[in-house]
């Protein structure tokens, strides 16, 4: 959940706490367990929130503390948890410890608990290295001292707003296990890590590689982070209802990624292999094997996901020539069928959802949203369209404010029609109140989905059968990927034509609305998942 773009409860045009309250209705009867919230701290909001400058005190734009409190509690007593996002490897430039850093004189104790580090070349006018910001351009910022002469560089591999914070120093690692207990202690279930792999940094200030798989990375799947884990896990373990560890890990080497998964660190971490592949079935039944594979002999629960709050949305992607997903691949104008992009989103939703492990479901993916790509520039606000120089659409286009009604100039987001990043006219067909009467709507289908799944996984333990364990099912054409857990048979047509259907008892749930007219013929439409009792 993007709290901002969720629901707007006082009308200031910015989604709130209060409107969480107001539509854990919604919530519920999505069949969702938990909520995984996006940061709601106090921040300045250079980066979406992911610039902290308070862990421990709600925005005002999103609420307060005791309505945070008052959110976890009533969210789980409808059987909801709740999951808090974690920022460890930066803070905002706003945060008290950096505003005293850079009060501080260089060498002090202050300043120790960032980056900061003299110039090179003649009078330090260069920076202490050429290592490039995942938001892309340089990952150092000058400071100027007192007198007004610049002063030493801070390091920050997201925005300047964003200054890394010094793993090494030990009041670090300190505030960070506080913080923890600080949420466990109001009742959140977890905690989701941000940016996992990137807290450790070579104190050397090597030169970066090119290619960021390279093991010895300098700011990037270090060693010593996994040190860090391990005592945030002991904090979770701490707990008579052990707290889940989730984290946010982009990594290519299946072996490193599975070290942040064992017994003593993380629960999970969240499967961007999977999320980015494109609409092909070699690649995507390559990936699901890849999971699988790196998740053989751990506790760890394997996750999916077909999105979040920073990739294009599927129902968009999925619709385009090239339909996988990069951050340095993101133009302008690249084309869209929608309503192909539709069709395999639904589809896709009920492979995860069909895949043994932990689904995440991006707030509006529940309503098939298309991605906002025609946003005028001045209101754009994600950091990656600034500094890309306009290059990148940047990120708002899968954050605009959710339709709740198909009415009201901010369709029911607001009580007064204020919305922060304005919605298409077209979304009227696309909210909550017109999908929730129409049995052939997107938001039916996930219902239904959710509801399946938990029934069919209740059936799977209690008789061997339903939702039991996984295994890989044949079919004759190649651009279908079968899948079987106990006698329910998933079957998604990745090709362009219909394409045959074996012998089943029922229909339990198909992606599409006119599928039974297809299956009554012995066959499998394009673009279409189907369950099936076998």
């Amino acid at each position: 959940m993007y709290v901002r773009s969720f629901a707007d409860a006082n009308g200031d045009g910015t989604g709130d706490l209060e409107g969480v309250l107001a539509h854990l209705d919604h919530l519920e009867s999505l069949g969702v367990d938990a909520i995984w919230f996006t940061p709601w701290y106090a921040s300045p909001m250079a980066d979406g929130g992911y610039d902290v400058a308070d862990y421990r005190a709600i925005d005002p734009a999103f609420g307060d503390l005791a309505t945070a409190e008052r959110l976890i509690a009533e969210a789980s007593a409808r059987g909801i948890r709740t999951i808090v996002d974690i920022v460890p490897n930066h803070v905002s430039d706003r945060h008290p410890w950096f505003q005293a850093a850079l009060a501080a004189e260089p060498g002090s104790d202050e300043r120790a608990r960032f980056w900061f580090r003299p110039g090179r070349g003649a009078c330090g006018e260069l920076p202490p290295t050429e290592w490039v910001s995942s938001f892309g351009g340089p990952t150092w910022t000058r400071t100027t001292d007192p007198d007004g002469r610049p002063g030493e560089w801070y390091l920050h591999v997201f925005s300047p707003a964003q200054p890394d914070l010094n793993w090494n120093h030990p009041a670090v690692r300190a505030e960070h296990e506080e913080v923890l207990r600080f949420w466990f202690d109001r009742g959140a279930a977890g905690i989701r890590v941000d940016s996992a792999a990137m807290l450790v940094k070579d104190a050397s200030l090597p030169v970066a590689p090119a290619a960021a798989g390279d093991p010895d990375h300098p700011h990037l799947d270090r060693d010593g982070v996994h040190e860090i884990y391990r005592a945030w896990r002991a904090v979770a373990d701490e707990y008579d209802d052990p707290r889940l560890l989730v984290g946010e890990v982009w990594l290519a080497d299946p072996a490193r990624f599975a070290r942040y998964l064992r017994d003593d660190e993380l629960h999970g971490a969240f499967n961007f292999e999977f999320m980015t592949k494109p609409w092909d079935a070699a690649a995507l039944r390559a990936t699901i094997a890849e999971t699988l594979d790196w998740h053989e002999g751990l506790s760890a629960t394997p996750t999916w996901a077909l999105s979040n709050h920073d990739l294009t949305r599927p129902a968009t992607r999925y619709g385009r020539a090239d339909s996988s997903f990069s951050f340095e691949q993101k133009r302008f104008g690249t084309p869209t069928d929608h309503a192909r992009g539709l069709a395999r989103a639904r589809a896709a939703a009920m492979l995860a959802a069909f895949l043994p492990g932990s689904l995440y479901i991006y707030q509006g993916d529940e309503l098939g949203l298309p991605e906002v790509e025609d946003l005028p520039d001045e209101l754009r606000e994600d950091p990656m369209f600034a500094r890309s120089g306009g290059v990148d659409p940047g990120r708002d286009g899968c954050r605009v404010p959710l339709p709740w009604t198909p009415a009201g100039a901010s369709l029911g987001f607001s009580p007064t029609g204020a919305a922060w990043l304005p919605q298409p006219a077209e979304w009227a067909g696309l909210s909550v109140e017109a999908q929730a009467r129409d049995e052939a709507s997107t938001l039916s289908l996930y219902r239904r989905m959710l509801r399946l799944r938990r029934d069919l996984v209740r059936e799977g333990r209690e008789a061997g059968a339903g939702l039991a364990d996984f295994a890989w099912a044949e079919h004759p054409d190649p651009d279908v990927i079968a899948l079987r857990r106990g006698d329910i048979l998933h079957l998604t047509n990745l090709g362009s034509r219909p394409t045959a259907l074996p012998p089943h008892r029922d229909l339990l749930l198909a992606s599409t609305p006119d599928a039974r007219n297809h299956l009554e013929r012995k066959e499998l439409p394009a673009d279409t998942s189907v369950w099936l009792r076998t």
